[in-house]
């Protein structure tokens, strides 16, 4: 859902910093907070039906489109200030002032190729940077951010990428003026500068270390790594590590790997058996471990859907809530066949 949000923001941006007016008299006011809302209102529609159209999702949250909007919001008021416009409200600003606003975004949602072809990134807005007599001091890397905004600065994930987005520009234009990175945060109308020496040698770096293999790369477990995987279905090293206590299985929120062992569709109760792991090729076998759970919603469908397969292997539970001896799955959750992979189904 949140990436659901941020395309909406990001897209309703992107169209906005495209609108032309010139069939409108340049003093009328009053229409960009509709345009706001229209434009919201149709990026909406496009990414609910994408999202529900995606099979692996929780539940579509309607009320967050006025989230949606404030982020726009957000982002309009951080490009307001960097003219001589950001003290007028969005009703106040004439078709002359957006001609004006517009005139700073010299690009709008630009791809960028390095030389050699190798890297590629997605420049959502390049400003034109101006001093206090509206005169060119240089160019602003501007990436919009519509997540949780920092505490401080910048964690250093952020950072990499923004400067990342700066060389590749430097690369890609290489006439450029002085060249500044920002991460504009729509929830709290900031802007965070993005400080650094160059970083796309270490990027080719990286690029060249990457490549297909029959086996997969050497598993690194570790509650950081495995926490929010997306893999941990197809992973038998998890399961593994899990199992020796190196992962905890004390979190809220948990994963599992478990038979079925009772299972009444009408009322979506459960009772699991935990397998447990017999060596490192992702066999199982019985455990002591049964714990009953209440199924709901999507999750119940995912279950039902499994069953119906007559598929008798054990099953990945991910994103459980635990409470007590019973574990709760809903819209939040996903179950999956278990199913490691141990090769590539790729040829070399």
């Amino acid at each position: 859902m949140a990436a659901s949000l941020g395309n909406v923001i990001h897209n309703s941006m992107e169209e906005i910093c495209n609108l032309n007016f010139n069939y409108l008299n340049d003093l009328e006011v009053g229409w960009l907070p509709k345009v706001m809302k229209d434009t919201v209102d149709k990026h909406w529609s496009i990414e609910k039906e994408i999202f529900l159209n995606t099979p692996r999702r929780p539940n579509w949250k309607s009320q967050s489109i006025s989230k949606a909007r404030e982020g726009l919001a957000g982002a309009l008021n951080i490009l307001f200030s960097k003219t001589n416009h950001n003290r007028k409200k969005f009703s106040e600003i004439s078709v002359k002032d957006w001609k004006e606003i517009k005139s700073i975004v010299l690009s709008n949602e630009e791809s960028l190729m390095s030389k050699d072809g190798k890297l590629i990134g997605r420049l959502d807005l390049l400003i034109d940077d101006l001093d206090d007599q509206g005169q060119s001091k240089g160019w602003i890397v501007a990436d919009l951010k519509t997540g949780k905004p920092p505490s401080s600065g910048l964690n250093k994930n952020v950072t990499r990428q923004l400067l990342f987005y700066r060389d590749l520009l430097k690369e890609t234009k290489p006439n450029h003026p002085k060249v500044s990175a920002e991460g504009w945060y729509s929830a709290n109308q900031k802007i965070y500068s993005a400080e650094g020496d160059f970083v796309l040698d270490d990027a080719i770096n990286a690029w060249n270390e990457m490549h297909l293999t029959i086996d997969p790369p050497k598993s690194t477990p570790s509650e950081e790594s495995c926490g929010f995987c997306e893999f941990k279905a197809w992973c038998p090293d998890w399961w593994v590590s899990r199992d020796l206590g190196f992962l905890s299985d004390k979190n809220t929120f948990r994963d599992e790997v478990v038979k079925i062992i009772k299972f009444d569709e009408f009322s979506g109760a459960a009772l699991f058996e935990r397998q447990t792991p017999v060596g490192l090729e992702g066999e199982l076998t019985r455990s002591e471990t049964s714990f009953g759970a209440l199924i709901k919603g999507r999750a119940l469908i995912q279950i039902k859907n499994i069953i119906s397969t007559d598929f008798e292997s054990p099953i990945f539970l991910g994103s459980a809530r635990s409470q007590g001896q019973i574990i709760h799955l809903g819209d939040w959750s996903e179950i999956l066949p278990w199913y490691p992979l141990l090769k590539s189904i790729r040829e070399t």
